[in-house]
């Protein structure tokens, strides 16, 4: 009776952990991240591919849900993005990324701003499968990066902020379009 009771435990708790969270290649993120005192909603999570490698699974966080791009980067709001890595990645390769991204969807884009990509560059570390990259957008505070559950810097403005998050939702998101429509929620 007891192994009857602790199954059926068992599966509520997964129907209730299917509702409570997103899912994709594997990789669970919640549907809510309390940042400070707002909670913000899981707005889509996408599949990052090279070639025929699985290397990331990213979940895009916003106070409500929203499936326009330039609207997201337009509002001054919190907003987060989590990185849940499914295979090793080195620091420069994530680098390389970053400036491409910045190129592609900034492209006149500041010395300053280019400098707060120099020191996000400097901020990555190489990663194995199961760590994860955080960027929390805070209006009026910037963009903390949290590389392996560790705080490394809160950096720049909106414009940093604007930049960063157009890497993967901007007009020509480094991923790929249908990463960044995996984001967006379409």
């Amino acid at each position: 009776m007891k192994r009857k009771g602790a199954m059926g435990l068992t599966l509520f708790l997964l129907f209730v952990t299917s509702i409570l969270a997103g899912t994709l290649a594997g990789i669970i993120l919640p549907d809510n991240l309390k940042i400070d005192d707002q909670t913000l909603v899981l707005n889509g999570m996408a599949l990052r591919k090279k070639v025929i490698f699985k290397v990331y699974v990213a979940g895009l966080y916003l106070p409500a849900k929203e499936k326009n791009s330039e609207t997201i980067l337009a509002a001054d709001k919190t907003r987060c993005t989590v990185m849940h890595f499914v295979r090793s990645v080195d620091a420069g390769k994530i680098s390389e990324a970053w400036f491409e991204g910045l190129q592609a969807n900034t492209p006149k884009y500041s010395p300053e701003l280019k400098n707060q990509f120099d020191v996000l560059a400097t901020l990555m570390e190489d990663v194995k499968e199961g760590d994860k990259l955080v960027f929390t957008y805070r209006p009026g505070k910037g963009t903390e990066v949290k590389v392996k559950g560790v705080i490394k810097q809160t950096l720049g403005d909106k414009a940093f902020a604007d930049a960063l998050f157009a890497c993967w939702i901007g007009k020509k998101p480094g991923p790929g379009e249908s990463f960044k429509n995996g984001l967006l929620g379409l």
